[in-house]
């Protein structure tokens, strides 16, 4: 059963839309409605006028100041025309743009929650073919008093005349409606351009809403709403065609109208024939057989404009996603000290995260280890405030991320996720998105950072290769979008599974690359493997939307179910146990073959001292019988574990090294 309107929150705010789209072009609207009622008025009085001069003139009589009259009104109408065509296409055209840019930025105000109700796909559709419907709705309106005034006025006048005419086109008025029903032309070239450049709308506008969390990290969300629109003008100047071949169209579909009009100039001769009418009387008659036919248009006009608000209703559903407010609290200087003080948060009914507490001093590291749907990214979306939780607070140096400025809050957060959206024009533009004036030197540095900058200088153009035409791997766009987190910068940086394409010995330089340098920036990483959760200076283990526990990757590595997160047979770092089966992938290399796949250099068998990186190791020790202590390096941000555990710091163990001899990665 459909609620009430007064109960229906999509159709409040459709109607609201529509009143602040129709203030928006308020003046064209009032002049469109006086200009057509005015119209209206001239055409009705013409076939009075004509009728007079004419019966003036058969009669010898003085008819100068009825022809002037009859002049001056057909020069009137054909004014009140054209300008009422132009106003109706400048109101639809201002209307339908003001639609998409309001609801463009509300959707990338919402964020993932938009994408996740509605669907990317369903939300361009929204945005671009239901806006320009729900756009024609001011002017249908500023028109409708007008476009039913002609009709209504058409029957009656014949009605005046004789009541045999209104009553015969009454009777067939019904024909005329179901044959301008059926009248449908086609427009064209003019119509394939439009869809084209509602295509490219639609297009950037899906890339947007995928990468919508990008952009929210970002801040770029009047960028990306100025990036979607940008092909409105060709679509401007495609519409303009499309209107002026459609009214080339509709002006051959008045051809049908004839049908009735012939039947009430035949009654019309009848009834001179009888002298119930004059010459003039009959030429009236016909003229008002002709605006009596456009109760055909008004059907029209009244299904278009039921279409609009249908498509208006559709807009307002996404209207009653509330945007994301902001505070004006300052974020003080601190080290990035990270909060979640009972985070309780709910998707699809369900409770994801269950009372959530964490504290990550600044400068460190907690990685965020779980099975699937523990709630690992759901927990890094709220930390970096993609999304709010239902109940609880997330806290940045002390103050709630729900009272800090929009910029603030992106200036101090970055982000890096699995899929990264590249958004930009080129790779250097995508690298530097969100930054107000990115140089190139630190672009290229953050690229170095990420081991992206050998295969994007390999690229046709080096950075400026527009980001469309580089074509990469998934671990490639991966390091992409490590290299834009660098580039951020900001005092917490959040990894939401950002390293799971990267190859194992990739993986290893950038967690070098990330911890290697001493405090700086928080980070909150989402880790699969259990190489990189023992790079942390500590983990929270998810489990059932629960902190299960806090702490160091080795001393919770004595737990069966936390070992169970990371697979069965897993040494502590991921890495393969005497069998030369790979904890992360299940990759057997005691054949010779690397981590990431690729055979090592002298082909030679990792469990016989060959290293991951193809080179020997220093003494060609096997190494799961010895622990290589010329060609390992120890984890960094690693220390000894308790006693009786002297081996935990071990070594480098992603050779292969198990802890059969206590050399423990």
């Amino acid at each position: 059963m459909t609620p009430p309107a007064d109960d229906d929150p999509a159709a409040g705010h459709a109607r609201a839309l529509l009143r602040a789209a129709t203030r928006y072009s308020g003046a064209r609207c009032l002049a469109l409605c006086l200009v057509s009622i005015a119209a209206t008025g001239a055409g009705l009085l013409l076939p009075a006028a004509l009728g007079r001069a004419l019966d003036l003139l058969l009669a010898h009589a003085p008819a100068t100041r009825w022809v002037l009259c009859c002049a001056g009104l057909v020069l009137l109408l054909g004014l009140l025309d054209a300008v009422q065509t132009v106003l109706t296409g400048t109101v639809d055209a201002r209307t339908t743009a003001w639609l998409r840019r309001r609801l463009t930025r509300h959707v990338l105000g919402v964020g993932p929650r938009a994408a996740d109700r509605f669907g990317s796909g369903d939300l361009v559709a929204r945005l671009v073919g239901n806006a320009a419907e729900a756009g024609t709705t001011p002017a249908a309106r500023a028109a409708l008093v007008a476009a039913l005034a002609g009709p209504v006025g058409g029957v009656i006048a014949l009605g005046l005349i004789d009541w045999w005419l209104a009553a015969v086109f009454l009777a067939g008025a019904p024909v005329l409606a179901l044959l301008l029903r059926a009248v449908s032309r086609d427009t064209s070239e003019s119509a394939s351009r439009y869809q084209r450049a509602q295509g490219r709308i639609a297009a950037a506008l899906a890339e947007a809403v995928e990468g919508v969390r990008t952009v929210r990290a970002a801040g770029t969300e009047g960028r990306e709403t100025a990036r979607v629109l940008r092909p409105l003008p060709d679509l401007s100047g495609a519409g303009h065609r499309m209107w002026r071949v459609q009214g080339r169209a509709a002006a051959r579909a008045v051809a049908v109208a004839p049908l009735l009009q012939l039947a009430v100039v035949a009654v019309a001769g009848v009834l001179l024939t009888r002298d119930r009418l004059s010459v003039g009387e009959v030429l009236a008659a016909s003229r008002y057989a002709v605006l009596a036919t456009g109760v055909g248009v008004l059907v029209g006009r009244l299904a278009g404009l039921a279409r609009a608000r249908a498509a208006a209703r559709r807009l307002g559903e996404v209207g009653t996603e509330p945007a994301t407010a902001y505070g004006t609290r300052g974020l003080p200087d601190g080290p990035g000290r990270l909060e979640l003080r009972g985070v309780t948060a709910r998707r699809g009914g369900r409770t994801v995260l269950d009372g959530v507490d964490l504290d990550v001093p600044g400068g460190t590291t907690l990685a965020v280890v779980g099975r699937s749907g523990a709630g690992k990214s759901l927990l890094a979306a709220l930390a970096g405030r993609l999304a709010d939780p239902d109940a609880g607070e997330v806290l940045l140096d002390g103050v709630p991320l729900r009272e800090l400025p929009h910029d603030a809050l992106r200036g101090a957060v970055g982000y890096a996720f699995a899929r990264p959206a590249l958004l930009g024009g080129t790779v250097g533009q995508a690298i530097g998105l969100g930054l107000p004036s990115p140089s190139p030197g630190l672009v290229r540095e953050a690229a170095r950072t990420a081991l992206a900058d050998d295969f994007v200088r390999r690229l046709p153009d080096g950075y400026d290769t527009p980001v469309a035409d580089a074509p990469r791997s998934g671990g490639e766009s991966q390091r992409l979008g490590l290299a834009r987190a660098f580039a951020h910068g900001g005092r917490l940086l959040i990894l939401d599974d950002a390293l799971s394409s990267l190859d194992t010995v990739t993986e290893r330089r950038i967690t070098d690359a990330l911890f290697g340098d001493g405090p700086g920036a928080t980070r909150l990483l989402v880790a699969h493997r259990g190489a990189t959760a023992a790079c942390a200076d500590a983990v929270a283990w998810l489990d059932g939307g629960r902190v299960r526990a806090v702490g160091r990757h080795e001393e919770l590595w004595k737990l069966p179910e936390y070992r169970a997160v990371f697979g069965d047979g897993a040494n502590p770092d991921g890495t393969a146990l005497e069998d030369g089966t790979d904890g992360d992938d299940g990759a057997v290399f005691g054949n010779g073959t690397d981590l990431d796949g690729t055979a090592t250099n002298d082909g030679a068998a990792l469990k016989h001292g060959t290293h991951p990186d193809h080179t020997d190791t220093n003494n060609g020790a096997a190494l799961r019988d010895d622990a290589d202590d010329g060609g390992s390096r120890p984890v960094p941000g690693t220390r000894d574990g308790p006693s009786g555990e002297s081996g935990v710091r071990g070594t480098y163990g992603r050779n292969g090294a198990d802890a059969g001899d206590g050399a423990m990665a």
